[in-house]
């Protein structure tokens, strides 16, 4: 199977009402319909995935000089450097595209771009329920939890779902809640008129000026959240935020990549080391700040929560997870 790129009718390709002719020879891929992410290979081959699986872009490939001037261009238009000195970047483009490239010597083949595409207009928990987001979790249960400002935490692995769960059950929350989100690079879109995000910095060409996860989550509960969010929990913030969770502020989530619902605790452990949590520590502050934990797979060409747990500490006092 293969993606074929059209041309497009003009210099201005569109995907909703997003411009993605900042993408240059990669418009008329990341404006084809349904595309979610775009990649493009060290061997300069471009690959699409438009909702079931990556595929080759037919008749496409970037000559190596052309895909490092890409990478450039894409990152610097989204407020960063890249060169040999700072070779892999992460960088948000407009309205939420995502974009991390790697350049030579740490990708030795040529420039590797990885483009994740965030839809125009994030889908309500109505329109995943009928795309079969909740057909083995029903979506009422998950509206109560919400409802009732559990604390969640949204598991799977990579482009599995979890961030367009995670915003579309954010909007169900009342509109008069104030909700402050933490990310390292913003793309949780949340349809609720009370939205403030912050994002990490990446320090400059000195090396200075770098503002973590965990820096933001401190200065998140200084903005009085009635929700805290962490879009993506994969550092010292875990700690930040299971302190927060703790003292009070309920109906925060955050998401947390792991490839089965088994693998939460073991993922959690790892990071709270990170941390500088101790096993036994880290267990007791999970189970009390932690209500429910969703788990997102994709596969078929869907994505559904497969699985909706909660965590525990076993005989050893050890953080485990059981099926609710």
């Amino acid at each position: 199977m293969v993606f074929v790129a059209r041309a497009p009718a003009d210099a201005l390709v569109v995907q909703g009402s997003r411009d993605v002719s900042v993408f240059g020879v990669l418009a008329a891929v990341v404006g084809g319909a349904g595309v979610t992410d775009v990649f493009v290979n060290p061997d300069g081959s471009v690959w699409a995935d438009a909702g079931s699986g990556a595929v080759v872009v037919e008749g496409m490939r970037l000559p190596p000089d052309e895909a490092r001037e890409l990478a450039v261009r894409l990152v610097s238009h989204g407020g960063r450097h890249i060169d040999e000195a700072t070779p892999a970047m992460d960088v948000r483009l407009g309205d939420g595209v995502r974009v991390h490239a790697v350049l030579p010597p740490v990708s030795p083949g040529g420039a590797a771009l990885s483009i994740r595409l965030q839809r125009t207009r994030p889908l309500s928990a109505r329109e995943l329920a009928e795309g079969g987001m909740f057909a083995d979790v029903p979506l009422d249960g998950v509206r109560l939890l919400v409802r009732r400002r559990a604390n969640l935490l949204i598991t799977g692995a990579g482009g599995s779902g979890k961030t367009t769960l995670l915003g579309a059950l954010l909007a169900l929350a009342p509109p008069h809640e104030r909700i402050v989100v933490a990310e390292d690079v913003a793309e949780l879109r949340i349809r609720h008129p009370h939205v403030v995000t912050l994002e990490a910095r990446q320090p400059n060409l000195d090396g200075a000026g770098a503002i973590g996860l965990d820096r933001l989550v401190r200065e998140a509960l200084r903005m009085r959240p009635d929700r805290l969010v962490v879009g993506e929990v994969r550092g010292a913030e875990l700690r930040e935020l299971l302190g927060a969770l703790n003292t009070g502020h309920d109906g925060g989530a955050g998401t947390l990549h792991a490839n089965s619902l088994a693998d939460v605790p073991a993922r959690l452990e790892a990071l709270g080391a990170l941390a500088g949590l101790g096993a036994d520590v880290l267990a007791r502050q999970a189970v009390s700040a932690i209500d429910a934990v969703l788990h997102v797979e994709r596969s078929g060409g869907g994505r559904r929560i497969t699985a909706r747990g909660a965590l525990d500490v076993d005989r050893r006092g050890r953080l485990a997870v059981v099926v609710t």
